[in-house]
């Protein structure tokens, strides 16, 4: 017998599941491109890709059903006039889901998870030094001996003031 493979949960209630993945669904067809969690975007992927499946019939009945789902007209639009034409004869494989380094905050996997045919290269996240930390972080060592040599290059006049 077939044992269907349980979706994520991603630690809320039904109700609250399907508004998070209808809103990442809605953004990710707004703007091509969202960063989120690994989890979220791998749900995310499941939802848009029946959702772009759907909206190539372009009947009425189809644009009815996306729009309960999505409940945004604007991404209704957007997905009917611009990115149906676009994707045109792709049979299926709409999205892309790219992995980044683990946020800073909680190490929680990240990734971005964009529409195929609206990038042109996969983006990479710039990384910030030891030094740009030093300057933020306030009353720190490093940002005292960051901020003497630039003083010294401005001049003696500059630095008087």
């Amino acid at each position: 017998m077939r044992k269907v493979k349980p979706a994520r949960k991603l630690g809320r209630t039904a109700a609250h599941r399907k508004a998070t993945l209808s809103n990442l669904s809605t953004q990710l067809l707004l703007h091509k491109r969202i960063e989120t969690t690994e989890a979220k975007a791998k749900e995310t992927r499941k939802v848009v890709e029946k959702i772009i499946t759907k909206a190539r019939k372009g009947t009425l009945h189809a644009q009815r059903e996306i729009f309960s789902a999505l409940r945004d007209k604007e991404a209704v639009r957007a997905l009917f006039e611009e990115i149906v034409g676009r994707i045109g004869d792709r049979n299926g494989g709409y999205t892309r889901i790219i992995k980044l380094a683990p946020r800073y905050g909680d190490a929680a996997k990240m990734a971005v998870i964009e529409l195929v045919d609206y990038t042109e290269a996969p983006s990479e996240k710039k990384t910030g030094t030891r030094q740009d930390r030093a300057k933020r972080v306030k009353g720190s060592k490093k940002a005292e001996t960051v901020k003497a040599p630039e003083e010294a290059a401005k001049g003696p006049e500059e630095a008087a003031e």
